[in-house]
């Protein structure tokens, strides 16, 4: 199923943007950008960067098929989003969020959630028709 309603296309891709963007960043603490010449395996840990490379990699992933809006990708960033802030809550030490990394992040699954609902009932007013 696309998402192929017209009034659903900006919103969806300024929410690609966003997730392209955090994903951009996760990638960036991946190779240790801000770290200089510390390996970013080693002050994350193992299981951290094993973490953060999967939450990284179907974030963008996820990225590109919202902006190409397919389903899989809104369900991509959703299932994605849900466990690592799970992870987080259940007070996963691997797992670690910036307080403005989280608000995005509920911010993100907030508007999936959001294109879900506004998708349902599109296709329920158009199949009335």
């Amino acid at each position: 199923m696309l998402f192929k309603a017209p009034a659903l296309a900006i919103y969806i891709r300024i929410i690609a943007i966003v997730a392209l963007l955090l994903g951009l960043n996760d990638a960036a603490r991946l190779l240790g950008i801000n770290l200089g010449a510390i390996s970013p395996l080693e002050t994350m840990g193992s299981t951290a960067f094993a973490y953060l490379g999967v939450f990284t990699v179907a974030r963008l992933f996820a990225s590109v098929g919202l902006w190409i809006k397919s389903s899989w990708g809104a369900f991509l960033m959703m299932a994605t989003t849900v466990v690592e802030l799970a992870l987080y809550i259940a007070g996963n030490p691997d797992v670690r969020i910036s307080a403005i990394g989280f608000g995005i992040r509920i911010v993100i699954a907030a508007a999936v959630m959001v294109v879900f609902v506004l998708d349902l009932r599109l296709n329920r007013a158009h199949a009335a028709d």
